[in-house]
């Protein structure tokens, strides 16, 4: 295991929390141009990705109490961009299903995102990208480790 200079590390984490901010900011700008909240999309995503689930297992996955979650639930429900469906196994366990329009929502979002990123990044030539994918992923990596 390498020890590396606190300094070093300092500024490491200062611009990543400062690139955070801004890719929040960034989201944040991109969603007013869609029906649908910050923590809307959250949700959203986690269905897209890992498919049906539970209020429960929602609220787990956004940190959220169940009754905001549900309230939430509630108000995407309403605008057509998920359902509730009972499991065919347990017909008591009531599913969230990512509706088409909230897939298609995630997918323009999305696009619009990888936009603002490409236009950032073309700024710099091919290595450059090339090597910021790859330590980011190392990065990535090594913190899914311990999560």
């Amino acid at each position: 295991m390498v020890k590396h200079s606190p300094k070093k590390i300092e500024e490491i984490e200062y611009v990543l929390r400062k690139m955070s901010g801004i890719i929040k900011r960034k989201g944040r700008e991109i969603l007013n141009n869609f029906p649908i909240t910050p923590p809307q999309f959250v949700a959203l995503q986690w269905l897209n990705e890992d498919g049906d689930m539970t209020i429960g297992e929602l609220s787990n996955k956004m940190y959220l109490a169940f009754s905001t979650t549900t309230d939430l639930i509630d108000r995407m429900e309403k605008n057509q961009l998920v359902e509730r469906i009972r499991d065919e196994k347990d017909r008591r366990v009531i599913r969230i299903h990512l509706l088409d329009k909230g897939r298609e929502i995630i997918l323009d979002v999305l696009v619009a995102r990888r936009k603002y990123l490409a236009d950032i990044l073309s700024e710099m030539g091919h290595e450059q990208v090339d090597q910021i994918a790859s330590a980011i992923e190392v990065l990535y990596n090594l913190m899914d480790k311990e999560d």
